[in-house]
């Protein structure tokens, strides 16, 4: 605990009071990056990192902290790569969900719950979140912590946010935004510049927050002052815990329920993100998987078939979307509502993947789309996005072809179109 305080004193009066060193220091800076020794390999990267310091300076960041934090930095080129591919968006659901609720990690996360039972206990009680919610989300995010110890995993989050903000177009403002709060945590003293890592994204410690959320919702449970969620399992729980609580978790209900479909179910009712109260869907015939009645029939919900007919069918509730406000992917809350069931004892989903569903990627659904126009079934505008317009125009070329119009863009359609 004397090295805490006395490590944050030093770094509070190294990089908290650009005064002290004035004009000797900025004139340091600019020696740093223009000298002909180039601390930089990439010339367009050190006149990057030169152009960006005067918004760095108006956030408040001092002089010293710049030179130190961007001193020998390169981009990071696998960063771009890695941006290119995010599993959440690429993969199909059903390879995502069985990969991360694997047997080892539902073993993992019922080890972790009795291992760290007080403090989960006292971070359930204080934020109102189901307690196997917020250890699903340590699980997916880390591995309960077991990916912070790879290096080839755990970056500089400096360099890469530096990397992102200046050579990905689409990721450059938020990369800076990031870059500009990772710089704040350091200069006030929640962690040391060397340990200072992260993803390649600019998620933090074992529950992944990216440093704007860090900013806002983090928090200090473990009381050293410091919210350490790098190195401290209590903090970063409770930042999760706390962060959902802020986002509207509703306490004592569940993400939402598998469910099973009447024969001959309209699948238009799926399009639509209207949510219903529960009892509403059941007087369409749905019934929860298993058979057992809705706890709260006045609950609002929504259906989503991931796979159409051809694969398990859900009505999520609200904290469904709660839990996307930590990743903003239906495969990634489903894989954290999932793993939160089986960490409690539940069983596998009652309805199977059907393997053979592909789904398309956004250049097959604008052939889908111009196809089904060209055929006379009105997709609409030819966008890559399989809007309401588009699945009911599926639907209506699956029922001339003998098929169950779930209204899916799935491969097998396009074939059958082609």
């Amino acid at each position: 605990m004397i090295a805490n305080v006395n490590w944050r004193t030093s770094m509070i009066r190294k990089h908290c009071n650009p005064s002290r060193r004035g004009k000797a220091a900025a004139l340091s800076l600019l020696l740093t990056l223009t000298t002909g020794t180039a601390v930089f390999a990439d010339a367009r990267f050190d006149k990057w990192v030169h152009g960006f310091w005067p918004q760095a300076k108006q956030a408040g960041i001092s002089v010293s902290l710049y030179n130190d934090a961007f001193r020998g930095l390169k981009p990071d080129p696998h960063v771009l790569k890695l941006a290119e591919k995010q599993p959440e968006f690429v993969t199909p659901i059903w390879d995502y969900v069985e990969k991360r609720v694997s047997k080892t990690r539902i073993e993992n996360g019922q080890e972790k719950l009795k291992e760290w039972n007080r403090w989960i206990a006292r971070i359930e009680r204080t934020y109102g979140v189901d307690r196997h919610i917020f250890v699903s989300i340590w699980g997916l995010e880390t591995a309960y912590g077991a990916v912070l110890q790879n290096k080839k995993i755990v970056r500089n989050n400096i360099r890469s946010l530096s990397t992102l903000a200046y050579g990905d177009r689409r990721r450059g403002k938020y990369a800076k935004r990031q870059l500009i709060e990772t710089l704040k945590i350091v200069q006030n003293g929640e962690v040391a510049l060397s340990d200072m890592t992260g993803s390649w994204a600019g998620a933090m410690g074992h529950t992944q927050f990216i440093p704007t959320t860090y900013q806002a919702y983090a928090v200090d449970i473990d009381g050293d002052g410091r919210r350490n969620v790098w190195t401290s399992v209590p903090d970063a729980l409770a930042s999760a815990a706390a962060y959902l609580k802020a986002s509207g978790w509703e306490a004592g209900k569940t993400w939402g329920y598998e469910v099973k479909l009447p024969r001959g179910f309209n699948y238009s009712h799926a399009d639509s993100k209207k949510k219903r109260p529960l009892s509403e869907w059941a007087k369409l015939g749905i019934k929860r998987a298993g058979g057992k009645a809705f706890p709260r029939p006045s609950d609002m919900g929504r259906l989503y078939l991931p796979a159409g007919a051809r694969g398990p069918a859900f009505v999520m509730l609200k904290n469904f979307d709660v839990i996307k406000r930590y990743n903003n992917s239906n495969a990634y809350a489903l894989a954290v509502g999932h793993l939160a069931d089986r960490l409690r004892g539940g069983g596998t989903f009652a309805t199977n993947w059907s393997k053979d569903y592909r789904p398309l990627s956004r250049k097959q659904i604008k052939q889908l789309q111009s196809r089904l126009n060209q055929r006379g079934y009105k997709a609409g505008t030819v966008d890559g996005k399989a809007g309401p317009g588009t699945r009911g125009a599926i639907r209506a070329f699956q029922r001339s072809a003998g098929l169950v119009p779930d209204g899916q863009p799935a491969v097998d359609v396009l074939q059958r179109l082609n």
